[in-house]
Formats: structure tokens, sequence, C-alpha cells
């Protein structure tokens, strides 16, 4: 894509490199760099153990990873979709979803996770 640039980042995983590089997507939700730049580092650790979860890219407001073992029915994906909103509010309320069901629904077998922050 026009615009786009690759950057290398010393760091043993995808969520180390978040910080690394002093990434601060979620700037327009967050503005405390150093407390969101941790915890958002965790969530994506948390996901990188249990669904194989892989940086693919970043942006100034948004995060893709992509996931190796993602939810495979709704149960196990509404529960997802709840950390997805905590972690990312605009998933639900400006996606295209709007109820945390409706989003569950697509997270049900998605290999890629896509995170914008307006």
């Amino acid at each position: 894509m026009p615009g786009q640039r690759l950057g290398l980042v010393r760091a043993s995983s995808g969520a180390r490199a978040l910080i690394a590089c002093g990434w601060s997507g979620p700037l327009n939700y967050d503005d405390d760099t150093a407390v969101f730049a941790a915890v958002f580092a965790a969530v994506v650790t948390d996901w990188e153990r249990r669904f194989g979860a892989r940086v693919l890219g970043l942006g100034f407001d948004t995060l893709t990873l992509s996931v190796a073992a993602p939810p495979t029915h709704i149960d196990q994906a509404l529960r997802v979709a709840a950390e997805h909103f905590a972690f990312c509010p605009d998933q639900i309320w400006q996606g295209h979803s709007h109820r945390l069901r409706n989003y569950a629904e697509r997270l049900v077998d998605r290999p890629v996770w896509t995170f914008w922050w307006d």
C-alpha cells in the first residue's frame, strides 16, 4: 500500500516491539503512553500465548495481529470479543458490528484481528 513503511525492532516478541518502538496507537483513546504501552503489551503477550497471535503491522492508530488459533465457536468468541472491547472499545462502538454478539460472530475462525482507535 502507498505510504506504508517496513520497520525492524529488536525485541523478543511483537508485544515487546510495541514498547521498544514507542508505538502510540491508542493515543486518541488514552493519552498516558507510559501506562498504555505496558498494559497493551501485556494484553498482546497474553494473546500471543493463548491464540498464537503475532504482530503483523502497526499504524498511528491501528494494530493488526495474525492469529494462529482464533476462537472456533461463539461461546469462546463472546469471551474474546469482551476482551477486544476492553482493549479497543471503538471496535464495537464505531465498527461495523455495534453489538458485542455481532462482533463475536465475526471472530469465529478469523485469522486476522485488526484494531483501530479513533
